[in-house]
């Protein structure tokens, strides 16, 4: 096995986490090092880009593995983008950090790919604050800060008027704020699944302590270990994906109907969960970065958009077409110079499909090829049909 050279960004070199991935990588023969995010520089000054550490230019590193703190997400995703321009690989993209840090942007994304959530909304005027709160079920309602972490800026409103004035007070501040569902049946217990690559390695039950309803460590909450069903780490998993991480942390609430996901960590602690399942996560978060260090991020899209005329687009198999039921290779696609990467059948993803797969109606297919024969074959976008402002098939918030 070659050893990695691996560079963990770290403005806390003695936290637990970090300790424990340094010594996990020392274990396994790689060379690594803790590196303090603020101290980088991105050069753009060259005909390549580059890094400076401390001044000085950065030696070459294999993977970079990013723990970087919520204040200071700006900078150290700029410096995680550098390392993706410089091919050095890791497990969690700038845009996947920035998408997690984000509480409305990271639920914007999960509700687009159907991922199981409680019901979110988002107003800015006074007067749509009481129909939103309306729109997820009703008092109680959890109102969350967006830029808050730790369950610091998670409020429960016990009532409609309680939740306007906590609202109202908080917008005056110029804070922005999420309006969502509260899952009285999860009864201030949640699951943290830590998900390494396609999988979940490790998975722990919180508990709030007592009438507390946020269930998070640093609140006080007690951990289990908990062993997932399958439904459970599927919406694990495909939730990290989805968000551009493959290491991550996914808060879940046990809902009536399954899985409910809360937050996507993209730098998840360590201290906690291995403390609760006995098992080395810091050691398969390495085993992972160093069975994937050869295939450092790359930006698919603006890679096959250079050339002219050709591009990225995803094809509607609709019930109607005359695709349906005809194996991909006699679709025609091919005679008009258009390659399928990815086939989407509902939740399932199929890689790189080959010529004897059968299409079905509604199957999803990622396309690369001629943009104009890929054009005549997207039908025109269908008007959104104007949804009645009521509550959707939501059981009472206080059931």
């Amino acid at each position: 096995m070659t050893p990695v050279k691996l560079a963990i960004l770290s403005r806390a070199p003695r936290s637990y986490s970090t300790q424990r991935l340094r010594t996990a990588a020392h274990e396994r023969g790689h060379d690594v090092k803790v590196l303090n995010t603020l101290r980088f520089g991105i050069d753009l000054t060259g005909e390549e880009p580059d890094l400076l550490f401390r001044g000085k230019q950065l030696s070459t590193y294999d993977a970079c593995l990013p723990r970087i703190g919520n204040s200071i997400t700006y900078f150290g995703t700029a410096v995680v983008r550098q390392f993706e321009q410089m091919d050095v690989y890791t497990p969690n993209t700038s845009y996947g950090i920035a998408n997690s840090r984000d509480k409305l942007r990271a639920t914007q994304i999960l509700s687009r790919h159907k991922i199981p959530m409680p019901a979110t909304t988002f107003v800015q005027d006074r007067a749509d604050v009481i129909p939103a709160i309306e729109r997820v079920g009703g008092a109680p309602v959890v109102i969350k800060l967006l830029e808050g972490t730790q369950g610091i800026g998670v409020i429960l409103a016990p009532t409609i008027k309680v939740a306007e004035a906590i609202i109202e007070t908080l917008q005056s501040t110029r804070q922005n704020v999420l309006i969502q569902r509260f899952v009285k049946e999860s009864k201030g217990r949640d699951i943290r699944a830590l998900v390494v690559g396609d999988r979940v390695v490790a998975a722990m039950r919180r508990v709030a302590q007592g009438d507390e309803f946020r269930s998070n460590v640093h609140r006080g909450g007690s951990v289990e270990p908990v062993e997932l069903d399958e439904e459970f780490e599927r919406v694990a998993v495909r939730s990290a994906q989805i968000m551009g991480l493959r290491v991550a942390g996914v808060d879940m609430l046990e809902g009536r109907n399954g899985p409910q996901v809360m937050e996507v960590n993209s730098s998840p602690g360590l201290e906690g969960i291995e403390a609760a399942t006995k098992l080395d996560v810091a050691g398969a978060i390495i085993d992972y970065i160093d069975n994937q260090v050869a295939f450092p991020d790359i930006d698919v899209r603006q890679r096959l958009t250079v050339s002219t005329g050709y591009g990225v687009a995803e094809i509607v198999v609709h019930g109607g077409s005359d695709m349906v039921g005809k194996k991909l290779g006699e679709s025609g696609l091919d005679e008009r110079d258009i390659t399928v990467l990815t086939l989407h059948r509902g939740t399932q993803v199929i890689p790189n499909p080959r010529n004897k797969t059968v299409l079905e109606g509604e199957d999803r297919l990622l396309c690369f090829g001629k943009l104009e024969e890929m054009r005549s074959m997207i039908p025109d976008r269908k008007q959104r049909r104007v949804k009645r402002l009521l509550k959707k098939n939501l059981p009472p918030a206080n059931a």
